[in-house]
């Protein structure tokens, strides 16, 4: 079983950075592939950025391409979402996730574990 807990959350002006973190629990993370969703209330969660099990391979959403960076350090069982150059359209609870295979998937019912969410505000 693998328990996830995001922290980093909070409230940026617009232009500004912020970086997430999700710290998991369980021996096996390292050979996961970890991913980031968010989701605003009404709307269906949605995919941000994606990482394989060895951190060698990215992927983001092209809402955030060039301006988010996901890495992952598996001695520390840890994934970040750097965020620069925030915009208010990204306000929303950030979840972190993990599958149980080495590659990575942008269809968030791929993913088995999730964290409970950190809230990001972008205010204008």
């Amino acid at each position: 079983q693998v328990q996830l807990v995001e922290s980093g959350g909070g409230l940026v002006q617009a232009g500004g950075s912020l970086r997430v973190s999700c710290a998991a629990s369980g021996r096996t993370f390292s050979t996961y592939a970890k991913g980031w969703f968010r989701q605003t209330p009404g709307k269906e969660r949605e995919f941000v950025a994606a990482i394989n099990w060895s951190g060698g391979t990215t992927y983001y959403a092209d809402s955030v391409k060039g301006r988010f960076t996901i890495s992952s350090d598996n001695a520390k069982s840890t994934v970040y979402l750097q965020m620069n150059s925030l915009k208010p359209e990204d306000t929303a609870v950030y979840y972190c996730a993990a599958r149980q295979a080495p590659g990575i998937s942008a269809v968030f019912r791929f993913y088995d574990y999730w964290g409970q969410g950190t809230q990001v505000t972008v205010s204008s």
